[in-house]
């Protein structure tokens, strides 16, 4: 992901470019906030299972309610807060004698480092999901994935760019903004919804992972072209070329390195003896694959979960899967509870006239971004009594990656305060509503079966 860099945000870890900042002022900070996030995921997640709903929609919700919507223990400056929001920052200030002239540095700095680190979740997060993930299933749904991902962007982006231009005569970029914004597909959230519920290695957990991968490039692709038409008015040919060619080689390319590096590395950590000598590896290519997607203006959890793909074709897979569980549920977590925190649940005020407008559009912009992925279900092909319905649900959280489009909008200066309310609407809405949704149009694991008869929960423990 490169949400943050997207945006404009820099990381002078620690520091300011205007004062030097109390490094541990901001560690207590960072340690303040990481209670309060484990604390928040911790219950939001238990009452979430216990209602019968996926741990991540509270992780969720519970990010919700601790961030800048409701008790502002986790807020950020790019929400358009200060230090006096934080009650963190507060907290600190009666009680670890931070001054008011140093609270503004320790504020950003300690929102700094929890971005990051919510950006190294959502990167193991995809790390893990390959490793759970088979490749050769996902090659074998490959053409379905890519129809089901071309459908689900040309249809919400069409349908919402014509229709705010017509209905709401809305000029053409900020329509077209819009309309990108609604072609996006949060691979984390649904990925890890399938996980849960015991659907990612069915026909039609695959069909949406591999669907939203696709996604995910075209996603890129298309803000990159909206980008340039918010800051210049005309589209840059050359990058938009690069960007297909460039995500196109990198994915095969990934695939192609599957069949050669997973011998390599299972040689490699048989000759290491120390702690550490399967994970550590591990890591350090799931970094280095991240870090060549990122370098090639492509978002580094598709390089992360390439890499899952790759090590998960290994002997060692079932050992790395269990070594990496406590890791990512040490950073996954953040991730969720900071999507949460960083929603502004005033926007859905209508009493604000200025919120009228907004309401209006998102409705319209909710409707869209529903039906534009769930009609994504029929264009599957040539797979006989699968569960159309379900592909489509699952493409509809717009989650972190909605968020990357609503950030540039803002950003750049194409998006009037109405139209960029409506869409952070729409991607509250569609992120919340799709876990409970997947939930109900998947039967229970324990008794659906496969076309072969086996129980999913059967194959899934082979």
């Amino acid at each position: 992901m490169q949400f943050i860099d997207m945006v404009g945000f820099s990381f002078p870890l620690l520091a300011t470019a205007t004062a030097p900042v109390d490094n541990s002022m901001v560690i207590a900070a960072v340690l303040l906030s990481l209670v309060v996030i484990y604390l928040a995921s911790k219950v939001g997640g238990e009452l979430s299972n216990r209602l019968g709903l996926p741990p991540v929609l509270g992780e969720l919700v519970a990010g919700v309610l601790v961030g800048l919507s409701v008790l502002h223990l986790l807020v950020f400056p790019e929400g358009g807060t200060d230090s006096s929001s934080s009650v963190i920052i507060s907290f600190l200030q009666s009680t670890g004698g931070l001054s008011p002239q140093a609270a503004q540095g320790v504020f950003v700095a300690q929102s700094e480092v929890i971005s990051v680190l919510a950006e190294l979740g959502v990167i193991i997060l995809l790390f893990e999901i390959g490793l759970e993930s088979n490749l050769k299933d996902l090659m074998a749904v490959g053409p379905q994935a890519f129809v089901v991902a071309v459908v689900g962007v040309v249809t919400p982006f069409a349908a919402g760019t014509i229709g705010l231009m017509t209905l709401f005569g809305i000029s053409a970029v900020p329509a077209i903004f819009a309309g990108a914004a609604l072609t996006a597909t949060s691979i984390g959230i649904t990925s890890k919804v399938l996980s849960e519920i015991g659907r990612l290695n069915s026909r039609e957990g695959q069909i949406i992972l591999g669907a939203a991968i696709i996604d995910d490039v075209l996603g890129i692709i298309v803000l990159a072209v909206v980008a340039s038409l918010a800051k210049d008015g005309e589209v840059d040919v050359y990058k938009v070329i690069y960007l297909i060619v460039s995500a196109t080689a990198f994915l095969l390319g990934a695939i192609l390195l599957g069949n050669v590096f997973n011998q390599a590395f299972v040689k490699v950590v048989n000759v290491l003896k120390t702690r550490g000598e399967l994970v550590i590896p591990a890591f350090i290519f799931a970094f280095v694959m991240a870090y060549l997607a990122a370098a090639i203006q492509l978002e580094a959890i598709l390089g992360a979960f390439a890499a899952g793909l790759v090590l998960e074709e290994t002997d060692k897979r079932k050992e790395l899967q269990k070594q990496v569980i406590p890791i990512a549920d040490m950073l996954v977590p953040i991730f969720f509870v900071t999507v949460g925190a960083k929603t502004d649940l005033g926007v859905l005020n209508p009493a604000i006239p200025s919120n009228q407008e907004g309401l209006v559009m998102a409705i319209f912009l909710i409707t869209v971004a529903i039906i534009g992925k769930v009609v994504t279900g029929l264009s599957v092909f040539g797979q006989p009594g699968i569960n159309r319905l379900a592909i489509g649900v699952g493409m509809i959280p717009r989650g972190e990656v909605g968020l990357v489009f609503a950030g540039v909008g803002a950003a750049s200066g194409a998006l009037s305060k109405p139209l960029g309310a409506a869409i952070i609407m729409m991607v509250i809405l569609t992120t919340f509503l799709a876990p409970p949704l997947l939930r109900f149009v998947f039967p229970d694991p324990e008794t659906a079966t496969t076309s072969s008869g086996e129980s999913t929960a059967d194959i899934q423990e082979s």
